[in-house]
């Protein structure tokens, strides 16, 4: 192993390309070479879209489906809506591959894992090609390695890995010099960097700082003063200081919600009630999958900030006696508030349902009267329904609430099969 690589730890960011896009691919050979979108929620904007529809298509992320649809048929685009079931599991599989190459991995986003490999290999370029080969080998993912002495440089390194083919997929700047990386960061915009967005891009800008070897050599001190602490930080990353460590665990969450806006507008108090009995119950099963339980229940529902008539953001919450896991009673509090808020004449764009100041079991605490949440009866329900659910996730098992016919439901008419995560979605070989 090279003396720069026992005296500096070293990170890697793997990355799927096109994520929703190679999904859809990885299951349909027959659209190969072909331009793919990805639509949002109702099948209202373009989210993803694969390489080729990046170049034929040349549009804009969140563009509006209607306003390219004639456009894109013609140029025979395949569409689909979002399979947010079948990303999850494609997700979960790409990490699973990546956990066999480091002790010690971070899912950052559904696409993007950091991976600790300090000490690992002294060859990262071609241990990064042995990962690509794996993932492809295994779930049929496209993806790209970029390797850095701090998570920051990996981020970048897997942009460079992504965007320019001389590197096949893999960039290791941590086998480079720093006169070599230097003249890297100088060929990208500052905005590139993790964490620099728009609007601090056009500040920086506006003090010399274009390029991200200018954010490098930088005062820290200046950074710091100027556009504050976290900024700093990733300036001496950029460095190849470590200061955003990796994160073995998630923090546990302080809020678990579920919403969605209607495929349909929703106006009835009785549609409204199987909307929010819904969302009532994928919260609840959420937040009893992470072993919490809520202190209270928040619940909003809003026409269209754009109608013509004018905009309506109905919401409240309230507290619970004692925190509570139970689907049953987290609906009826949900519904009691619905009552509160409902206005008839409205057609409503948006409902959700927010559980709140969610503690695990061990933080548990009586009420008043010293009494608190575990019911077992209770417990042992709602144990049965989660079982039932996991075993066979299109179960009929749900709260009567939720009514049998939901016109409200998100409209996807280009969805894909769930081929990974339901037994009749599975692909027929004859």
């Amino acid at each position: 192993m090279s003396s720069i690589h026992s005296r500096k730890r070293v990170f890697a960011l793997a990355d799927v390309n096109s994520m929703y896009a190679s999904c859809e691919e990885v299951f349909r050979p027959d659209i190969q070479g072909k331009p793919v979108v990805v639509l949002s929620n109702n099948d209202g904007c373009v989210i993803a879209q694969n390489k080729l529809a990046k170049e034929t298509l040349d549009i804009y992320m969140a563009r509006p489906w209607f306003e390219i649809k004639e456009m894109a048929e013609k140029l025979g685009t395949v569409v689909f809506s979002s399979n947010y079931e079948l990303y999850a599991n494609m997700s979960n599989r790409f990490a699973a591959v990546l956990s066999r190459y480091s002790p010690r991995m971070e899912k950052y986003s559904i696409d993007e894992v950091f991976l600790e490999m300090t000490g690992i290999k002294a060859n990262y370029t071609d241990y990064g090609q042995e990962i690509k080969r794996d993932v492809r080998d295994s779930t049929g993912l496209p993806i790209c390695v970029g390797f850095g002495h701090s998570k920051t440089l990996a981020k970048l390194a897997n942009h460079c890995a992504k965007k320019q083919s001389h590197w096949n997929g893999v960039c290791d700047l941590t086998s480079m010099s720093e006169d070599e990386v230097d003249t890297i960061l100088a060929e990208l915009p500052v905005g590139k960097v993790w964490g620099v967005g728009n609007r601090l891009e056009a500040k920086l800008n506006e003090v010399g700082v274009f390029n991200v070897l200018r954010l490098k050599n930088a005062d820290p001190k200046r950074i710091r003063d100027k556009f504050g602490v976290l900024l700093e930080r990733t300036a001496r990353e950029l460095s190849g200081e470590v200061w955003i460590e990796m994160e073995d665990e998630l923090p546990e969450a302080k809020q678990v919600m579920s919403s969605r806006s209607f495929g349909v507008r929703a106006s009835t108090m009785e549609d409204l009630s199987q909307a929010i009995a819904f969302h009532a119950g994928i919260a609840a099963e959420r937040m009893r999958s992470k072993g919490l339980y809520a202190n209270g229940v928040y619940v909003f529902a809003q026409n269209s900030p754009h109608d013509q008539a004018d905009f309506y953001p109905g919401q409240l919450a309230v507290g619970f006696p004692a925190p509570t896991n139970s689907t049953t009673k987290i609906t009826k509090a949900a519904l009691w508030l619905l009552k509160k808020i409902y206005r008839p004449g409205i057609y409503f764009q948006k409902c959700g349902v927010m559980l709140l100041d969610t503690v695990s079991s061990g933080g548990l605490q009586s009420d008043m009267f010293g009494f608190t949440e575990g019911d077992p009866k209770s417990e042992a329900l709602m144990e049965v329904i989660d079982r039932i659910k996991q075993k066979y996730p299109n179960s009929p098992v749900k709260s009567a609430s939720e009514g049998k016919v939901q016109a409200w439901k998100m409209q996807r008419n280009y969805l894909s099969p769930n081929y990974t995560g339901n037994w009749n979605d599975l692909l027929k070989v004859k």
